[in-house]
């Protein structure tokens, strides 16, 4: 219950961070976005409809549509992100702030909140509807994937836009639409970024007793074979921080010169060392 709970908080102040963004930046200085959040902001242009009110209405039938596919947890999650992204819109409507003459600057900001917004959401498992159910039903019943379609539904809003809005606006919105798309992914993957790696070595057993004795890291011993002298070898996989990477790199190379070395992203790590121990986690300092 306490998991839930934390997750309904996070959905609900992720959606509130996008509801203000999308009025204080977005409806102020004529933008739209993509998807269904997009369509509420052109029928605000056009007959000044509140989008909170419209987001609601027509989020109702692709819940109907959609609930089977969503799961039960999914559903609530989203029932909550929906709700919440449509108080929201309509609360802030009146903090909306024009910038005058950078227009760039108007887009920037909001990709940035409206990212920030929805990558709470989804770090927490919720979503605002939407394209998001559509997705889920085009892929069920077309094979569509559920990237395509939300880069489909996020290019025919835009593209729809061009009637309302002129060719600059436009394209000042596909640039909110893009910054918003890294900013989510920099939410859910975190500011942090640790080093997965490999290394091929005649010498891994002595490589890994230097890593556990020098620097205090675990090591895993695999069993490979060469694949074109058919010979055994030992496969040595680790995790590290990425400022201890020149210091491993030394410590490879002192003890092998020759060792094929394969270094990786990861964005999270769990367990011993990383996560059990945070006060004696390199990470974390």
């Amino acid at each position: 219950m306490r998991f839930h709970i934390r997750n309904i908080i996070a959905i609900i102040f992720g959606s509130a961070i996008m509801g203000f963004g999308v009025n204080y930046f977005n409806i102020a200085n004529h933008l739209t976005e993509g998807g269904l959040t997009g369509i509420t902001l052109l029928l605000k242009y056009i007959f000044n409809w509140d989008p909170g009110i419209t987001n609601l209405i027509f989020n109702i039938p692709l819940l109907i549509l959609g609930w089977r596919q969503l799961g039960k947890q999914a559903l609530i999650y989203t029932i909550v992100g929906t709700l919440s992204i449509s108080f929201f819109l309509s609360v802030f409507g009146s903090f909306r702030h024009p910038i005058p003459n950078d227009t760039l600057l108007a887009a920037l900001y909001a990709g940035v909140t409206v990212g920030v917004g929805l990558g709470i959401v989804f770090r927490y498992g919720g979503t605002t509807g939407g394209s998001d159910i559509i997705a889920r039903l085009f892929n069920k019943y077309f094979g569509w994937s559920i990237g395509r379609t939300l880069f489909l539904t996020d290019f025919l809003v835009i593209g729809i836009s061009l009637y309302y809005l002129n060719l600059n606006l436009a394209m000042y919105t596909l640039v909110a639409v893009f910054v918003a798309a890294r900013v989510i992914d920099f939410v859910q993957e975190g500011t942090y970024t640790a080093k997965a790696i490999m290394i091929i070595s005649d010498h891994a057993v002595t490589i890994s007793q230097l890593i556990m004795k020098d620097m205090g890291r675990g090591a895993t011993l695999l069993k490979g074979r060469g694949g074109y002298t058919g010979t055994d070898k030992e496969v040595l996989y680790c995790v590290v921080s990425r400022n201890e990477m020149v210091r491993f790199k030394n410590l490879v190379h002192s003890a092998d010169p020759h060792a094929f070395v394969i270094v990786n992203d990861v964005y999270e790590v769990f367990g011993e060392g990383f996560t059990l121990d945070e006060e004696k986690n390199p990470l974390k300092k």
